[in-house]
């Protein structure tokens, strides 16, 4: 009698054959990691929080209740301390947050009771505003000095749409020449007109209706480059030369510029008959140390 068994036939050298305990091993699932493992890889949510929370905001430390940092569904506090979002905590258990603490104390008194910043703060609250986007804030920053004057600031600066390029200009062109001869300073002319066509004394009167009578091929005998550096204008705003300038240098001098001006005449070039450009020149003198 021959009897089978179950058992499938091995062929060729035992040693080669694989054990049983082998094959399980090729076919074992990965191990589920232990409560350890999973708290260093990620933390477990959502994240609870306490009524009153203590807060390590770059190294400055604030304290204040769970419903201040929501008091506004649609700002990033908010969404950080909803329970969504892991924050980590310092050394005393502190909620850590990688921002300068210098102006969070104006963003939890708004929070708190709606208080604003004095003046000479807005505008760096306006930024830390900004970081953690929150709305009524903004909009309570924006309509107070000096952000509601820089609005209209910034409304005067958009009828000249190459205002920040001509900037750049100015900086780069007294950069190369202060770098070339060495110096500590560099100047530049700047030219900055409100009107497009020439003034002489005795056109004065006249000039409106002048503007607009001359023909197109009777205003390009008007049209020429001033001799200087960077030029600005025109423009159409009750906003004149003087406030422009205001504008340049306070531009200049918040990135760190050092700016003098001064009107060193006008431009002289002859354009037809008894018209003159007159345009106002400024030369700028830059100090870089």
């Amino acid at each position: 009698m021959v009897v089978v068994t179950g058992q499938n036939k091995v062929s060729g050298n035992p040693d080669d054959a694989m054990s049983s305990s082998d094959a399980e091993d090729d076919f074992q699932e990965p191990a589920t990691p232990t409560a350890t493992q999973a708290g260093q890889a990620l933390p477990l949510l959502p994240q609870q929080f306490p009524e009153v929370v203590p807060l390590n905001v770059g190294g400055t430390y604030f304290t204040t209740r769970l419903s201040t940092l929501r008091r506004y569904e649609d700002t990033m506090l908010a969404a950080m301390f909803s329970g969504r979002h892991y924050i980590p905590t310092d050394a005393e258990g502190r909620y850590f947050i990688d921002r300068d603490g210098t102006y969070f104390g104006d963003i939890l008194n708004f929070l708190r009771s709606g208080d604003l910043p004095p003046r000479e703060r807005v505008r760096s609250v306006y930024k830390e505003a900004q970081y953690y986007s929150i709305g009524p804030l903004l909009d309570h920053l924006e309509d107070i000095q000096p952000l509601k004057g820089e609005k209209v600031r910034q409304a005067f600066l958009g009828l000249m749409p190459y205002y920040k390029d001509h900037l750049e200009r100015i900086i780069e062109i007294a950069k190369l020449r202060a770098m070339q001869r060495k110096a500590r300073f560099a100047k530049l002319k700047v030219c900055v007109f409100k009107e497009e066509m020439p003034i002489t004394p005795y056109e004065c009167p006249h000039f409106n209706s002048l503007r607009f009578e001359r023909s197109e091929s009777e205003t390009k005998l008007f049209e020429h480059h001033c001799e200087v550096d960077v030029s600005f204008g025109p423009w159409e705003a009750v906003a004149d030369v003087y406030d422009l300038l205001h504008c340049i240098v306070t531009d200049l001098s918040d990135r760190g510029i050092t700016v003098d001006h001064q009107c060193i005449g006008v431009c002289d070039k002859h354009l037809i008959n008894h018209y003159y450009c007159k345009r106002p020149i400024y030369e700028f003198k830059i100090t870089w140390w």
